[in-house]
């Protein structure tokens, strides 16, 4: 007989985020009762589902829930679709009650709402506008030229940092391809902090057959996957710049992303306050719970 050292379990719900069916918008696996686990663990959790980011959920003193958040290589203060799912999970464990809710991150407390057919609204703190970067570093870190990116791109932060670039058309979205050399240099170049690349945040405002109003794309570097299927944090940036930059005639409208990688996703997005003056970036959508279990440590 064998003697097998006793394990710890710890339950987990996966969540299509930003997605109304399993498969598509951005996966997300939501983890509870790991109180105790170490770094290691938890980044291995990550890298083990092959996703951008696992959702930890612990018990909080200023909120009702508290979310610890994970990339495969560190814990990052805050991001949308992680947000999303958390609250999906709690929802399909019946773990909050009412139709508002209180999320503390490390990048502060995030209120959420539960709105009809069970779309899920949060709201963004107030945008924190950052250095413009050349065109041309953007261009060459995603393989593109100069020419095909509109208009200066800016590193923007609704709690975590990206630089927002508008791309002409849906033909140049696609044919973006990271140059993680190049990425480099330009995360040099603008002094990125402790570790942040703060990646290209690639958008578009030209049709692509689809029915949204903006169109994106994020590439990212090892250990990362290589793309990202919907960036809830990057879209609020994303809302405060073009908003900011009267590029948008309307603060309200609707985000699209990951089309091209067959998990679509999609937001509806408001950005509050006057262009000069942004308060904060409402990001509602739906998140899908496709599967349960346990992870056994």
């Amino acid at each position: 007989m064998i003697n097998h050292p006793p394990l710890t379990s710890y339950d987990f719900d996966w969540v299509s985020a930003f997605s109304d069916k399993a498969f598509g918008g951005n996966g997300c696996v939501v983890v509870y009762g790991a109180l105790e686990l170490n770094l290691e663990n938890r980044l291995n959790i990550v890298k083990e589902t092959s996703l951008s980011e696992c959702t930890f959920v612990e018990p909080s003193n200023v909120a009702d829930f508290q979310f610890r958040i994970y990339l495969p290589s560190r814990e990052i203060p805050f991001a949308g679709h992680p947000t999303l799912a958390g609250v999906a999970s709690l929802m399909h464990r019946e773990l909050m009650t009412g139709t508002q809710i209180t999320i503390e991150t490390q990048a502060g407390i995030v209120p959420l709402e539960i709105l009809e057919d069970g779309v899920i609204s949060m709201t963004q703190r107030a945008p924190q506008f950052g250095m413009h970067v050349p065109v041309k570093l953007v261009a060459d870190a995603v393989s593109l030229s100069s020419n095909d990116i509109i208009e200066t791109p800016q590193v923007v932060s609704t709690g975590l940092p990206f630089t927002v670039a508008v791309v002409r058309d849906y033909e140049t979205l696609l044919r973006a391809k990271l140059d993680v050399a190049m990425l480099n240099r330009m995360a040099d170049e603008i002094d990125a902090p402790d570790g942040h690349i703060i990646e290209p945040f690639l958008v578009t405002l030209e049709d692509s057959s689809f029915n949204g109003d903006t169109f994106s794309r994020i590439l990212l570097a090892p250990p990362n996957p290589a793309q990202d299927p919907f960036t809830g944090s990057a879209t609020g940036a994303m809302a405060s710049y073009l908003w900011s930059k009267s590029l948008i005639d309307q603060p309200k409208f609707v985000a699209q992303q990951g089309h091209d990688m067959g998990r679509p996703g999609e937001a509806t997005v408001e950005v509050l306050g006057s262009r000069s003056d942004i308060t904060g970036v409402k990001l509602a959508g739906k998140a899908y719970v496709t599967m349960s279990g346990k992870i056994h440590l």
